[in-house]
């Protein structure tokens, strides 16, 4: 249950609607019981012909008695002044109006608690969406996609009809059933103890069937995620797969998948069905022994007497439907507590790459970036071992070499997107974890291998890494990289949406955008990863030439497969299997007929 605890602390900003709505629940109690305490002397008075009181009661500090024989002293009165019919139909209108302000401080109750339960389910929403933000990179290369939609959305709803349902209740039932107990103690306190004899009972039933349901809705709740990952993998992978002809093997795979969470589901759903119909069953049960264990008082003691006997029954009967509620509300918040630990084991979850304590503020790149002895791992697996490389400020370092060799792991290591194991890896001398993230991140400038757009306009997508930016700065930007003229002849030029993924856009477009972006920013450092590979023959050099324009006088990391896009770096290094292999200008490698010499052959006559 810890994890109902985390999400219920999230209502403390909503502390003060909180009360407001317990404050309505408590009228809505009175009322109710008050309904109920007119029984009695309804019952002595008219139809046991019983005399009433001839002065009003005074107060003597116990305030049911006080209650009870004042409602007996002024039904009388109506009595003696208009007769039993008259005085039935006065308290016939105090029935009315009691149960009437009732429910008119149910509903405000109600109405005062749903900005709790949304706001819960909203800022729960944020701080999972703030926490996706913050994680590094690396987190999601081990966790499936789909597991995590699974719990920004599905988890996330069972939480809100789950645990947030159910609040409303904790805040209204109880108000009920204390109140309606420490006046069934008033009434006989031997059968009231007798009735808490039975209840552990009852507890213990409820609890257990609790339990099965929240393993259940555990096994669930994961289906779904497996639901969600092979949904995203076919939308994504849809040519692929009707290149291969493999929809039959991909639909049988779904099928098996929605299969096991078809029978999870089911199991769930049996578990939680048997909440009504086992409070009813155990209320029923209870009802009999009260019935039977009550009217043996009434036959033996006089002072407990017909009419108290069944407005004690009427007072109980009042504790079976929140008591029954509160049952259900148990296998909602197990079934709820399921979804709640998985949304939290999110929230919980480390952020290893942050700034540390003594992190510093980072305004101006001055000389070198340099890899000292920087080796790193794959969970597992080894990636790169030993790099040693300066890039000096100014200067166009070209990294070359077999798919899989490390290159992207080793730019992705500049930005802190994942952190080395082993050696050091500074800026102008300062380790980079000492330096601000926000700060790093800003001097940098990175265009992907894969192209990564948003379902935004042209515009947006451009300045994401300068939000501030004018439109004249966007069309310049667009303008460096070969993009103003096909963004010109778009519907609505810069505001045109591009769709998920910029899935309106062929890839040479959608790269160009890329590389506007990186352009509008304008760092001092660049890393490019194969920046102009979806670009055709014309716009590679356009962009070519453009990108020669920004990296003059800009330290830059360039990866590159086409080897005739880099003849001009400062510096060229081959990576192979995660270590350099080898570094110098063009001419250079060819000469030593290397690795480079071997690379450079194979292009040439491809």
């Amino acid at each position: 249950m810890k994890a109902f605890w985390r999400v219920v602390r999230y209502a403390y900003p909503y502390k003060g609607t909180v009360i407001l709505s317990v404050l309505a629940n408590l009228f809505a109690t009175i009322f109710s019981l008050a309904s109920i305490g007119l029984v009695i002397p309804v019952l002595r008075i008219i139809f046991d012909n019983a005399e009433a009181p001839e002065a009003a009661p005074v107060f003597d500090g116990d305030i049911m008695a006080y209650g009870n024989e004042f409602l007996t002293y002024q039904i009388g009165i109506r009595l003696q002044e208009t007769g039993q019919q008259a005085a039935l139909f006065y308290v016939c209108i105090l029935v009315v109006i009691a149960f009437f302000l009732k429910n008119v401080f149910r509903y405000l109750a109600q109405f005062l608690i749903a900005p709790m339960r949304n706001g819960i389910t909203r800022d729960i929403r944020l701080d999972l969406h703030r926490k996706i933000l913050d994680l590094p990179v690396g987190f999601f290369t081990e966790q499936r996609k789909g597991d995590v939609m699974s719990r920004m959305t599905s988890d996330l709803k069972e939480i809100e009809w789950g645990v947030l349902a159910t609040v409303g209740m904790i805040f209204r039932e109880p108000i009920i059933i204390i109140s309606s107990l420490a006046i069934l103690v008033w009434m006989s306190p031997q059968l009231t103890l007798f009735v808490f004899i039975l209840l552990p009972f009852v507890s213990l039933l409820i609890t257990r069937i609790g339990k099965s349901l929240k393993r259940a809705s555990t096994k669930a709740q994961e289906s779904m995620g497996d639901i969600l990952s092979l949904t995203e993998e076919t939308v994504g992978g849809l040519k692929v797969i009707k290149a291969f002809t493999a929809e039959e093997q991909k639909a049988n795979l779904f099928k098996r998948v929605s299969n096991n969470y078809f029978n999870l589901m089911n199991k769930v759903l049996r578990r939680n069905d048997l909440a009504s119909p086992i409070s009813e069953i155990l209320g029923t049960g209870v009802m009999a022994v009260i019935i039977w264990y009550g009217g043996g008082l009434v036959l033996a003691e006089n002072s407990f007497t017909a009419e108290k006997f069944i407005a004690y029954l009427l007072l109980f009967y009042q504790i079976i439907p929140p008591s029954k509620t509160l049952s259900q509300a148990s296998y909602q918040i197990q079934r709820g507590n399921a979804s709640a630990e998985r949304v939290l084991e999110l929230l919980d979850a480390e952020n290893p790459i942050k700034d540390g304590p003594d992190a510093k503020d980072y305004k101006e790149f001055k000389s070198a970036i340099e890899f000292e002895n920087v080796s790193f791992s794959y969970q597992e697996k080894k990636v790169l071992s030993g790099i040693n490389l300066k890039v000096e400020k100014g200067k166009t370092i070209a990294l070359v070499g077999q798919s899989g060799g490390g290159k992207t792991t080793l730019t992705n290591l500049v930005p802190r997107f994942y952190d080395i194991d082993s050696g050091s890896l500074k800026i102008d001398g300062e380790d980079i974890k000492k330096i601000k993230l926000q700060d790093l991140r800003s001097h940098l400038g990175i265009v992907t291998q894969e192209t990564l757009l948003f379902n935004e306009s042209v515009a947006y997508n451009i300045a994401l890494g300068k939000p501030d930016a004018t439109k004249e700065e966007i069309i310049e930007a667009a303008k460096i990289a070969n993009a103003h003229e096909f963004i010109d002849r778009l519907p609505e030029g810069y505001d045109t949406n591009i769709g998920d993924a910029g899935g309106k856009l062929s890839g040479g477009q959608k790269q160009r955008l890329s590389i506007a972006r990186a352009v509008l920013k304008n760092p001092p450092i660049l890393i490019l990863d194969e920046a102009t590979s979806a670009l055709d023959t014309e716009s590679e050099k356009l962009v070519q030439d453009a990108l020669f324009r920004l990296m003059k006088n800009r330290t830059s990391l360039v990866i590159a497969h086409r080897l005739s896009t880099i003849q001009h770096a400062d510096e060229i290094v081959v990576i192979n299997d995660g270590q350099i292999a080898e570094r110098g200008s063009h001419q250079d490698l060819l000469d030593r007929q290397g690795i480079y010499h071997k690379l450079v052959e194979m292009q040439s006559f491809a």
